[in-house]
């Protein structure tokens, strides 16, 4: 078994058919658990967009979307805690998929975890060059790797702004505007989109970026 490294956020086969999205830049009813509180949502076309302070791990939405490195090696930050708590199968499943080109996304198994997938987005490190264009282009990879199979909702995390140093206002305001412009010019399953972060800081910019388009 290969080693895990971390993957972007310092917060934490079969069926899915080996779906890797590199593009440019009816499921479950799904609720918030009694941990998590949602600070903020809007409606672009016919989805809802929820702001939520939580756990990502936790969440009941057809798909989570993990901040991945682009071997998806799952060892710290939320790779890390989705392996923790989702199991190995994860892990195991991410090393066939790799290498993801940065601003892609790949599907892997959910494991033991409440979801039913989770699609590994890979974002920008601060300081490579063109970090908004290619941020924008894992979150699109993301929501388009969701409708690929069909999800109903999906919770996504404020990829890049850990350890790949993105900072966290600029990083939310990229996400909740791709998030807005996908759902509103792409074709779309999605009906729930959830912009999850244990932080209070990051739920916070994502509440603000949210509140300003």
């Amino acid at each position: 078994m290969r080693e895990a490294h971390g993957g972007d956020s310092g917060e934490q086969d079969g069926e899915h058919g080996g779906i890797v999205w590199s593009g440019p830049g009816a499921g479950n009813t799904c609720y918030v658990s009694g941990v998590d509180r949602v600070l903020a949502s809007a409606r672009f076309g016919s989805a809802l967009v929820e702001v939520v302070r939580g756990d990502l791990t936790l969440q009941s939405t057809d798909a989570i979307v993990n901040a991945a490195n682009a071997e998806l090696a799952h060892g710290g930050g939320v790779a890390g805690a989705i392996v923790a708590r989702g199991g190995e199968s994860i892990q195991e499943e991410s090393w066939d998929r790799a290498p993801v080109p940065v601003g892609g996304a790949a599907v892997t198994g959910a494991g033991t975890l409440s979801c039913k997938h989770v699609i590994h987005a890979v974002g920008p490190v601060w300081g490579e060059g063109d970090e908004g264009t290619k941020l924008a282009s894992a979150v699109s990879s993301a929501l388009e790797c969701a409708r690929a199979l069909g999800l109903v909702s999906v919770a996504l995390p404020a990829i890049s702004t850990g350890i790949f140093g993105v900072p966290k206002r600029l990083g939310c305001r990229v996400i909740v505007r791709e998030v807005r412009r996908h759902l509103l010019e792409e074709p779309t399953t999605l009906r729930t989109v959830r912009l999850v972060s244990i932080d209070e800081e990051t739920a916070a910019a994502f509440a603000a970026a949210l509140a300003s388009i």
